[in-house]
């Protein structure tokens, strides 16, 4: 771990501690276990996430696995994409950097890609509808390099039948 991810390690341990505080929630090893194993990953699945923790030997059930997404959700240190029907995906949002999402339909890789000419259509649509934007999510769902290159190798090894059969 580098100087500065051990530095946002406790950066974003101390806005956790903060939050739970303010809400006079427990701040109990397993949900700050679950934030430190966040913060050493890029893109997960809830369901992943958990099984991770219990491949690690952390005594976390499902339920506080979902249950602790939800308050990191809430304090800002996690963001939720939905890349489709029930698929859900998470990353920290913690010193969060604009980026957007490829999402390969056959392998459910997630690509990041941060293209400048988006900034300015995002100042474009802006100006033009005066509307003060936040933040933005785009997302191109198609099929990977690597996808495409199974699909290739699989058609031309597959048999063809003589036409004169």
């Amino acid at each position: 771990m580098t100087h500065s991810s051990a530095q946002n390690q406790q950066e974003v341990k101390q806005i956790f501690t903060d939050f739970l505080e303010k809400k006079q929630m427990r701040k109990t090893q397993e949900r700050f276990a679950i934030l430190e194993e966040i913060y050493n990953i890029e893109h997960f699945d809830a369901y992943s996430l958990y099984v991770n923790m219990k491949e690690k030997n952390y005594r976390v059930s499902r339920a506080t696995v979902y249950n602790t997404l939800e308050l990191l959700i809430e304090c800002g240190l996690v963001k939720r994409h939905h890349f489709g029907a029930n698929f859900s995906v998470y990353e920290k949002a913690y010193q969060y950097r604009q980026h957007d999402h490829l999402v390969c339909i056959e392998c459910k890789q997630i690509f990041e890609f941060c293209d400048p000419r988006l900034q300015n259509i995002q100042q474009m649509v802006e100006d033009i509808y005066k509307f003060d934007i936040a933040y933005h999510t785009l997302v191109f769902r198609g099929i990977c390099e690597a996808c495409e290159q199974k699909k290739a190798a699989s058609a031309n090894t597959t048999p063809q039948i003589p036409s004169d059969a």
